[in-house]
């Protein structure tokens, strides 16, 4: 039997938190994963040293003014594709098997698409790209019969529980989210309005960007979590929970009709899921740390605070009224988090703004990408306002 050819990865957003980490894993595989392009919003310091690294012929910098500076840097031979066409014609590179895209807001949106139709598979670790725009991926991804293999670890999770099982509701009672509850899980909600960002920042136990650790400590990045399996997984938005669970050990479960649970545990590193999703339907050993389950001591659970912390309900809202709400949601809460890491409004602010633009909005079927880009550019403007930012 001949040995599984190397899987050909395009890896859009490569100098962040998830890039390093799926350069680090693709090290570690090197008889399976190639990783054949690169892409950085502006770090042309470190998207040339992957370059190096990996050896790629192909690198792709968003912001065009840095491709000279890029050049001086990247060994001959080396194209260098620019701005947001760059992006998208290395996720319709022809050698292409998968393109991972990780990648914050709106900019990801394209390449998936057009990584879709290119009959790519396509690997997502931006939450955006499904809770903006889930029917037109989902719908896309349908049509050209290609594969939609979820990063995040706790989508990852429930994609490894459901193998073999249709998913549908004859079978799955309940999709369980675990969240670490983030630093403030014990706050008394009178003191929330104090929290500092340099508090916000510090996150119990897994390390990651500025963006999610808020959204972790605000509880969005959960509620975000579940408008993404909302789509991913093709279950109703009221057969989604969240549980609190501090340690991070279980990433998620699948409660099945009959009763019983399924659950995908592992430590806290991005490796795991970013392999699985690589890698499937395979599993290979690498790098990656197995669990000592006796130094685990404990593993606890709690309801989350969602009177304290209103997100979950926010996105239960825009999750089940769908068409452009979710693309809403999301992004008054980007501009939200930037106002509160620059003082411009206090912790819960971040939850009051979004709840007045979702009241404001007008929603629409999100059947086109215009219509979701539209109306994320709609709720940027009405948050900023809400915020103080100026114009």
């Amino acid at each position: 039997m001949n040995p599984p050819r190397k899987r050909r990865v395009v890896l859009l957003g490569s100098t962040g938190s998830i890039g390093c980490s799926t350069l680090r894993v693709a090290r570690e595989l090197p008889d399976h994963i190639e990783i054949i392009a690169l892409a950085a919003a502006s770090r042309v310091d470190k998207l040339a040293e992957q370059a190096r690294e990996t050896g790629v012929r192909h690198v792709a910098i968003y912001d065009a003014s840095k491709e000279a500076e890029l050049r001086g840097l990247l060994p001959a031979g080396v194209t260098i594709h620019t701005g947001p066409e760059g992006l998208v014609e290395l996720a319709a590179m022809q050698e292409a098997d998968v393109v991972l895209v990780s990648i914050v807001g709106t900019a990801g949106l394209q390449p998936a698409l057009a990584a879709i139709e290119a009959g790519k598979d396509l690997a997502i670790a931006s939450k955006e790209i499904l809770v903006m725009a889930g029917e037109v991926i989902t719908d896309a991804a349908r049509k050209r019969g290609v594969k939609l293999l979820p990063v995040d670890s706790e989508h990852n999770a429930i994609f490894q529980c459901l193998d073999g099982h249709s998913g549908g509701e004859a079978e799955v009672a309940r999709l369980i989210l675990t969240a670490s509850g983030g630093p403030f899980r014990k706050l008394p909600a009178a003191e929330l309005a104090h929290v500092t960002p340099e508090q916000a920042l510090r996150h119990p136990t897994w390390d990651m960007g500025p963006k999610i650790t808020i959204d972790s400590a605000t509880l969005f990045n959960k509620g975000l979590e579940m408008i993404e399996a909302r789509w991913l997984f093709d279950i109703g938005m009221e057969r989604i929970d969240v549980v609190i669970h501090p340690q991070s050990i279980i990433h998620s479960m699948v409660e099945f009709t009959d009763g019983s649970v399924l659950a995908q545990m592992s430590r806290t590193d991005m490796g795991f899921p970013i392999q699985y999703a690589l890698t499937w339907p395979q599993r290979f050993r690498g790098g990656l740390k197995p669990l000592d389950f006796p130094a685990l001591a404990k593993l606890e659970f709690e309801a989350p605070r969602e009177q304290d912390f209103p997100a979950l309900g926010l996105a239960r809202r825009a999750g089940l009224a769908g068409g452009t709400l979710p693309a809403v949601f999301n992004a008054a809460n980007e501009v939200a988090v930037d106002a509160f890491r620059a003082g411009k409004v206090p912790f819960p602010g971040i939850w009051d703004c979004v709840g007045h633009v979702m009241d404001a909005h007008i929603a629409q079927a999100s059947s086109t990408l215009e219509a979701v880009v539209s109306a994320d550019q709609w709720a940027r403007l009405a948050a900023a306002e809400f915020c103080g930012i100026p114009g």
